[in-house]
């Protein structure tokens, strides 16, 4: 193909949508006019199921619940009256405990403000709010934000750690909607402990984000919290970014979480357009679909050329991941779906990964997401007639060059700059693209089994090692290699479960099980010690 046909490709396939001031180009997708002949009925099917979902209808049958994260930012289409009072309620409160904190009149007992924030929680309520808080930060945000997002001791150390002496200026935000995800405890207690040894209080340093009358929600309660926001059930974690689970440490933060919401709600406008040539999100599913041949056969490597948008690959991963990875359809039929993400930024993969890409297995598809705004304020030249941003654009258009010649297929997403209206706009678009998909693969994209499984085989590893501590309680220093203990817990068939307990465990003194090598690793003593 010439470049005169490339250009003239380009003009026909590219959405334009200067309301938004995004673009977003399939040129070198490698489909034409015939995707959208193809695929009409299930561009119809999926439009007739993301109308029944903003209608309110029952969209994951596990939980028996609605799926309404579109409401949050249009309360007017929310079902039911009660539930688009209660969103706007909570905008309204968010706002004004904000507005609270900066000014002073809620603040910590022992400082003159809060400056930090300690946002305890993981999966979508982490992701997300990270999301946020990195891309739109800035030299004038009113705290600082922090986040314990996993259960690693020594993370949870390196966090705590930067903090230091400034825990009693720290505003924890505790996000979990049951209030026993085992993550967030813990990184809460974690922190509690931290506040207890600055002689402080984890109440009134602390807020909570979560399900009205969960654990969460009485233990807040009972401690004092200084606040209590709403988690719905018909939110999922993973597009519950524009709720409070998001909202509530941006507007702490600093950012315009009006405009954030705005820009969300404009993108719905537009991915609502029953056009699929005029609706970037049914553009974007369709892209998806044709590349991976409706079963998800290569990944979506997203390179988005803008440091500000670096997890926004991250973001991705549990948005797209979580949602379309399912073993069966909605006919109950085994197809194992899914779409694989991965991605860093540009142009830091052109000194990474960027080499397989143009050269290696062709089992993938690029985003390129190009932000036209360079800085706020001038740039300078780096040469002559040049700047860092000018380089910038210049690797981004030559990797999509490279690659089209290398016949690998790209698609190009086009934003005005990084702001809290764009942000909302990108988050908002991924949303609906991927719930459309979900429809052409009929699959359900709002539950997760597979992650509710992995959470049932983790508790069952902790009730064994429970197990295995009091068997070693009771043989006291003669102990038991991993074979022994795993028949004295009862469990003979799990010996290879307790070996990895005890390996870990003995290699934490604090623990007090120690270890007497043997010829073998598997023949090695483990025995109760309390020093």
């Amino acid at each position: 193909m010439t470049p005169r046909d490339l250009w003239q490709r380009y003009k026909t396939l590219l959405l334009d949508e200067p309301s938004l001031g995004v673009r977003l180009d399939l040129s070198r997708m490698g489909f034409g006019e015939e995707l959208f002949r193809e695929r009409q009925a299930l561009v119809e099917r999926a439009f007739a199921a993301m109308a029944a979902l903003e209608r309110g209808e029952i969209a994951n049958p596990d939980e028996k619940r609605m799926v309404g994260h579109y409401w949050l930012r249009a309360p007017e289409k929310a079902p039911t009256p009660e539930i688009a009072a209660a969103i706007r309620a909570t905008l309204e409160r968010v706002r004004d405990f904000a507005r609270r904190v900066h000014d002073g009149r809620v603040k910590p007992p022992g400082a003159e403000r809060f400056r930090h924030l300690l946002v305890i929680g993981i999966g979508g309520s982490a992701l997300g709010p990270q999301l946020v808080a990195d891309a739109l930060s800035s030299s004038a945000d009113r705290l600082q934000p922090h986040f314990l997002d996993n259960t690693d001791p020594d993370g949870i150390d390196r966090v705590l750690s930067r903090l230091g002496g400034a825990l009693g200026e720290t505003l924890a935000i505790v996000i979990s909607k049951s209030g026993g995800t085992p993550e967030t405890r813990n990184g809460m207690l974690e922190a509690a402990a931290a506040y207890k040894s600055h002689d402080l209080e984890l109440g009134p340093h602390a807020l909570a984000i979560t399900q009205e009358g969960s654990a969460l929600d009485r233990l807040a309660l009972e401690q004092r919290f200084l606040e209590r926001f709403p988690m719905w059930d018909w939110v999922g974690g993973r597009t519950s970014v524009t709720s409070a689970v998001g909202l509530v440490p941006a507007a702490l933060q600093g950012i315009d979480v009006a405009r954030f919401l705005a820009g969300a709600a404009a993108m719905d406008d537009v991915t609502r357009r029953p056009d699929a040539r005029r609706n970037p999100a049914t553009l974007l599913a369709l892209a998806w679909h044709a590349a991976g041949e409706g079963r998800g056969s290569k990944a979506m490597v997203v390179l988005p050329y803008k440091d500000r948008l670096l997890l926004f690959s991250r973001y991705l991963q549990q948005l797209v991941m979580e949602s379309l990875g399912k073993e069966k359809d909605l006919e109950g039929r085994v197809v194992h779906q899914g779409l694989a993400v991965y991605g860093n930024k540009g142009s830091t993969d052109q000194h990474a990964y960027v080499q397989q890409l143009r050269d290696g297995s062709a089992d993938f598809f690029v985003t390129f997401v190009r932000v036209l705004r360079d800085r706020e304020g001038p740039s300078l030249e780096v040469e002559k007639g040049a700047t860092s941003g000018d380089f910038l654009d210049g690797l981004l258009l030559g990797t999509r060059r490279a690659l089209h010649e290398s016949g690998r297929p790209s698609l190009t997403l086009t934003l005005p700059d990084v702001s809290a209206r764009s942000l909302g706009m990108l988050i908002a678009l991924y949303e609906r693209a991927v719930g459309l998909y979900a429809s052409f693969i009929g699959i359900n994209a709002y539950h997760q089994p597979g992650v509710e499984a992995g959470k049932k085989a983790a508790a069952s590893v902790l009730d064994l090692q429970r197990k295995v501590l009091a068997a070693l309680v009771e043989r006291g220093a003669r102990g038991g290699t991993c074979e022994e203990l795993a028949e004295a817990a009862g469990a003979p068939d799990e010996a290879e479960t307790v070996f990895h307990v005890l390996e870990r465990l003995a290699a934490n003194p604090e623990r007090d099980i120690g270890r007497r090598p043997g010829p073998t690793p598997f023949a090695a003593i483990y025995s109760f010690d309390r020093h």
